[in-house]
């Protein structure tokens, strides 16, 4: 059966400049059927593209959907491609200094080194090179040491068990501390027989302190913490603290304090002298154990990047006390010194390392520089030395290398080098900087656009084009499943609210209240932080954002649906439908929400740009789709400081216009399905 307009027959029959038979404008029935007018959906249609600014919004929404799901399809960069270029830097590449720290190194198998007496090393080698002693004793809190001189800049310490043997001077020596608790001296230095009982007579004499004489000594003691008294013996010439010891030894003893030595050798036997005062402490050493190894000297490699294991470095200190042979690792080794070098080869005679006073390494400490241009900053460093020049320079083949550090090779995996040029200068601390102009492959980080990259790359050098292309992407495909599932929501909860009525209504109207009542943005903040502190993977991120934010709008769209079905639930076709038995599902999901559709594809269609607003805000916000995904909102999140926007304009200003377009359009398609479908709003 055909439908006709009436308007629609009066304009055909005044197009053919024709009149009724009865002359007063009246239509006959064969004037009626010879038109035949548009179905209702085509009427929708064709009022739809008479609006011209809804016909423009489908423009340019199809040509959005384009650029985004259809451009990386053709272009040829990725959303995550980083980008590099050639760029010359200025850098700080390496300093030049000679060492004058000197550093130990433990001897595998050997004794500790207390950390008091570590910690002092260097001011007691510094005394010897001062004092010109080749050898010296040093006594710690449980330990001796003996220091030695194996070669220059090369010490060997060497650690012992202690006890006391002597006195000689004048003075006092601390004895110990005597407990009235125990009746008994602690912490002894000396055994004298008889003392501890006349410490005990004299404290009942006088028990604040004084002095008591026993075999030709005298003693005292004063109060000490506590129930105790710190006893000392009055030195005055030479005084064994056990068995006396030949005149050997006494003449030994002689010639140490004349020479004003700190250790002795007599009898096969290490004897260390401390000063203390005007008197003389003498300990007698037990066997001496090797501890550590003292030097200045710096490992130099002549093959870049070869490792040292300590094992090997201590037996080459070791080995300058004679120079020759020495085996370490397994293998046997050379060592010789040359001029202030000490210089290692392996066995087949091809040199290894070398041991140097000067330490030359890359500015963030790196030893990663060729032996060749070692050399040649430290021989220009003693030429300025020498000379007095604070500035210098020297040109040498540098490898070229990439910001991370790593070098750059060839397709035959030689490096790639260039020549540079080397400046040399000198601080006030004494060590030499090396500064060069090097060209280095860095990230292409926020270049303008050309013909490479038309809109540039951002800061993390991913081309611009091709992040926005894949952001669109995921904007719009966030925009269609949020409106799709509050759409799904609010159709069953207003759906039900609307056909049943009564407590069913009540209790979902006061749910659709309360989903009103929710602050729907600090929500997503405080949600997008609880994800950023569970380090939250992206793409799991995006869907618990989408699901979120489509739980949180499903209350308008189920009013709306309530509101509409109100209306029609009273209607004639309604009543037929309950008459003829179709079940409840059906009635409402078949015959109320399809005749409420064209008011619900409006409601979608209007609510679409809100929603790729609200995702690209909070994207900016660092809140939703997290880096590298691209989306629109973290593209401008990337210049999002005031400078950044300032001079990166090519980066977020082609995003914002998009954003504008993009949600632009989708109301003008908005205006236009609700003017199609009621075209009485027009009026």
């Amino acid at each position: 059966m055909n439908s006709y307009n009436l308007n629609e027959v009066l304009k055909a029959r005044e197009a053919a400049g024709q009149k009724s038979a009865s002359g007063d404008g009246s239509v006959k029935l064969d004037d009626i059927s010879r038109v035949k007018v548009l179905s209702p959906g085509r009427q929708v249609f064709k009022r739809f593209i008479r609006n011209r600014l809804a016909v423009f919004g489908s423009v340019m929404l199809i040509l959005m959907f384009m650029f985004s799901f259809l451009g990386p399809l053709f272009y040829p960069y990725g959303q995550k491609q980083i980008f590099y270029k050639y760029e010359p830097r200025n850098i700080d590449y390496g300093m030049v200094k000679e060492n004058t720290a000197y550093t130990g190194y433990d001897i595998e198998g050997g004794a500790a080194v207390e950390r008091t007496v570590n910690n002092k090393m260097n001011s007691i080698i510094k005394g010897m090179l001062s004092s010109g002693e080749q050898a010296l004793f040093v006594m710690g809190e449980g330990q001796g040491y003996r220091v030695e001189k194996l070669a220059n800049d090369v010490y060997l310490t060497s650690s012992s068990a202690f006890e006391e043997v002597c006195s000689y001077g004048s003075g006092e020596s601390v004895i110990g501390t005597y407990s009235m608790v125990g009746k008994k001296i602690e912490n002894a230095k000396k055994q004298v027989e008889g003392l501890e009982a006349a410490i005990q007579d004299a404290i009942k004499q006088d028990a604040k302190g004084g002095t008591f004489e026993l075999d030709g000594v005298m003693y005292t003691y004063s109060r000490g913490k506590a129930k105790s008294y710190e006893i000392t013996a009055s030195i005055d010439g030479l005084q064994y603290m056990g068995e006396a010891l030949d005149e050997g030894f006494e003449a030994a003893l002689d010639g140490a304090i004349a020479s004003d030595a700190s250790g002795f050798e007599y009898g096969g036997t290490s004897y260390a002298a401390v000063k203390n005062g005007d008197s003389w402490l003498v300990y007698r050493l037990s066997e001496l154990v090797p501890a550590r190894v003292y030097t200045r000297l710096t490992v130099s490699t002549y093959e870049v990047g070869k490792k040292v294991s300590t094992q090997l470095n201590v037996a080459a200190l070791l080995a300058t006390a004679q120079g020759g042979d020495f085996e370490a690792e397994g293998q046997k080794w050379h060592i010789e010194r040359k001029d202030a070098e000490w210089i290692v080869t392996d066995a087949s005679g091809s040199e290894f390392m070398e041991l140097t006073p000067y330490a030359v390494r890359r500015y963030n400490g790196d030893d990663t520089m060729e032996y060749g241009l070692k050399k040649a900053l430290t021989e220009k460093a003693l030429e300025m030395a020498s000379s007095g020049d604070k500035t210098g320079s020297i040109t040498y083949a540098l490898p070229m290398q990439t910001e991370t550090g790593e070098y750059m090779v060839n397709e035959d995996g030689s490096l790639n080098y260039q020549d540079t040029e080397l400046k040399l200068s000198q601080r006030d601390t004494g060590e030499f900087v090396v500064n060069c102009q090097q060209i280095i492959y860095v990230i292409n980080m926020f270049d303008a656009p050309s013909g490479e990259h038309l809109l540039g790359t951002d800061g993390d050098g991913f081309d611009v084009l091709a992040r926005i292309m894949y952001g669109g992407r995921v904007s719009l495909m966030v925009g269609f499943v949020v409106v799709f599932l509050e759409t799904f929501l609010g159709v069953i909860m207003g759906g039900l609210s609307g056909y049943y009525g009564g407590w069913v209504d009540m209790l979902i109207m006061r749910l659709v209240d309360i989903f009103y009542c929710l602050p729907s943005m600090p929500i997503m903040i405080i949600l997008g932080a609880m994800m950023d502190a569970l380090r939250m993977d992206t793409y799991i991120r995006l869907l618990i954002m989408m699901a979120a934010l489509g739980i949180m709008g499903w209350a308008g769209v189920a009013r709306l649906v309530r509101g509409q079905i109100l209306t029609l639930r009273e209607q004639e076709f309604m009543v037929a439908t309950e008459a003829t038995g179709i079940r409840v599902k059906d009635r409402i999901f078949h015959h109320l929400v399809p005749n409420i559709m064209p008011q619900l594809i409006v409601q979608a269609t209007m609510g679409m740009g809100g929603v790729i607003l609200t995702e690209s805000t909070l994207s900016f916000l660092g809140l939703g789709v997290k880096h590298p995904l691209a989306t629109w909102g973290t593209i401008i999140n990337s210049v999002s400081s005031a400078s950044a926007m300032q001079h990166y304009a090519f980066i977020w200003i082609p995003v914002g216009l998009l954003i504008c377009i993009t949600v632009i359009a989708f109301n003008f398609v908005g205006d236009g399905l609700r003017d199609a479908y009621d075209p009485k709003a027009k009026r």
